[in-house]
């Protein structure tokens, strides 16, 4: 009974286990979801992040699935350059930067658990709802996807990497109270379109007061003909907003008048949006630092830990950097 047990399979939950297994610890994982489904949109993976999956041994596969990403262009909203700067290894990393949908990420981890550290440690369905530790151990608590208890685990320790609705944080921390709105509402979708710029550009344009616009491609030639899939982010200041949920569907309507006149030389904004198969919707929201993240034999990791703004590569870089630490604290724990 020496294992750790991972509350989630996101992308923290599944890197911080193929980094235990590469430092043979024993794990499992424990996900609420009764299936795995393709969700989300675009995220970007800094050097910092890739280079922690390549020593995994996952940057081949990513490079198969992203696209390196190759400069940061900014534009005003009449779609004029301000500035450019090379990104990844055209700026002299070691590692790309690689833009990515998310669902592609997460299926280069998920492949790479199953193969790796075995089908069987991960199990899908398992809701976890609190836990009670001893000096020996900790005990978890699950249900399934209707609510009916499930056994319960035990575990050498917990790792809570169960997103930003933690229920292993909201037990560590009952009084926290809500998240804090910054006043800035965030519209995301992807859209399948011809390449533009240098087919690697990462784009920023306008700002928040009057609308602003972040744009990347995620998958390269999805049709045959040559086109990518696009990530495109509308971030516009708003009084009011709506609960975090990052797959809460949002409406056109609400957002695209601040678009509709960007047609630009090199792309079409509103058509760009309105080409999206699915808009998504979420606040800008954060909340104050935790006074610790570790209570006896429990901790958290990624977005249970530290949610953050969900701009560029935060939550997901973030999540990756905290699997190498964590998975490096752990395994030095067994020494």
């Amino acid at each position: 009974m020496d294992e750790i047990v991972i509350i989630g399979g996101g992308v923290g939950g599944l890197a911080l286990a193929l980094a235990l297994h590469a430092a043979r610890v024993p794990c499992r994982v424990y996900e609420a979801a009764p299936e795995i489904r393709p969700i989300g949109v675009g995220i970007n993976l800094l050097p910092h992040a890739t280079q922690v999956l390549a020593g995994l041994g996952l940057e081949p596969a990513l490079a198969r699935v992203a696209v390196a990403t190759q400069e940061a262009v900014f534009y005003n909203r009449f779609g004029q350059l301000i500035y450019r700067e090379p990104l990844g290894r055209d700026a002299g990393y070691a590692h790309p930067q690689f833009s990515i949908h998310r669902a592609d990420l997460h299926a280069v981890l998920l492949d790479a658990f199953r193969e790796r550290v075995g089908a069987d440690r991960l199990h899908l369905g398992w809701k976890c709802t609190g836990f009670t530790q001893d000096d020996a151990a900790v005990t978890l608590a699950f249900v399934d996807a209707a609510g009916a208890p499930r056994p319960a685990q035990r575990a050498a320790a917990v790792v809570g990497a169960d997103g930003i609705h933690s229920a292993i944080r909201r037990q560590l921390f009952p009084a926290e109270g809500p998240p804090k709105y910054s006043g800035v509402n965030m519209w995301r979708g992807a859209t399948v379109w011809p390449r533009f710029l240098s087919g690697a550009s990462m784009v920023r344009a306008g700002w928040l007061a009057n609308g602003k616009m972040v744009i990347y491609p995620i998958r390269n030639d999805v049709d045959g003909a040559g086109r990518q899939l696009v990530n495109w982010v509308a971030e516009i200041e708003t009084p009011k907003h709506e609960s975090r949920d990052w797959n809460r569907a949002g409406r056109l309507e609400d957002f695209i008048g601040a678009f509709a006149d960007w047609h630009f030389d090199w792309l079409d904004v509103p058509a760009l949006i309105r080409g999206a198969e699915r808009i998504l919707e979420f606040p800008m929201v954060d909340q104050d630092p935790l006074p610790h993240w570790t209570v006896g034999r429990v901790t958290l990791l990624g977005d249970a830990a530290h949610p953050m703004y969900p701009r560029g590569s935060n939550g997901a870089g973030q999540a990756i950097l905290d699997a190498r630490c964590l998975a490096g604290l752990l395994a030095g724990g067994r020494d």
